[in-house]
Parts: C-alpha cells; sequence; structure tokens
C-alpha cells in the first residue's frame, strides 16, 4: 500500500469518483477512504475482491479439515479409495 495515493477523503471520492476508480483498477491497491479523519470505507477492484473472496473461503475449508485432524476424524486413504470405488461401482468389498 501506497500511503499518499491509497487514503483519500470522502470529499476526494466525491469530486473524483471516475479517477479513483481508474487508480484502483490499474494498481489494484484498495484506497481507504476516510471521513473526517477516520477510516469509513475500502474500495477495491472486483478482480482483487474475488480473489480475496476465495482465499478467504479456501482458508475456512483448511480451518475445518484442522479441527476434524485436531478431533481423529479423519480416514486413511486407502480406506477412502475403498469407499469411493465401492459408491461408484455399488459395491461393498
Amino acid at each position: 500500500m501506497k500511503i499518499k495515493e491509497d487514503i483519500k477523503p470522502v470529499s476526494y471520492l466525491k469530486s473524483r469518483f471516475a479517477e479513483l476508480l481508474n487508480q484502483i483498477n490499474e494498481t489494484h491497491r484498495p484506497v481507504i477512504i476516510t471521513q473526517n479523519g477516520e477510516p469509513r470505507a475500502v474500495i477495491q477492484d472486483a478482480e482483487s475482491y474475488e480473489k480475496m473472496a476465495n482465499s478467504l473461503n479456501l482458508m475456512r475449508i483448511l480451518a475445518h479439515g484442522e479441527k476434524d485432524i485436531q478431533k481423529g476424524r479423519t480416514v486413511s486413504q486407502k480406506d477412502l479409495f475403498r469407499r469411493i470405488e465401492e459408491k461408484l461401482t455399488g459395491k461393498n468389498k
């Protein structure tokens, strides 16, 4: 983040919105919008937002997996593939 470029007051947003959108889409850096000197919002390009959301979802999945490991809810690879094969073939071995 480049502080001088990436923190803007709400008045800047109001007067130069198109310019700000161009900056965000070119740099892919989020911009913090302040009001009365306090941070109030963050604006970022759609592609970066989507990547961030996907990353967060992946982290949630990994966290669930970690909890399962800690609680001993695991299956060996051999058993997993056996179960998959049984489901696919409709056979119980």
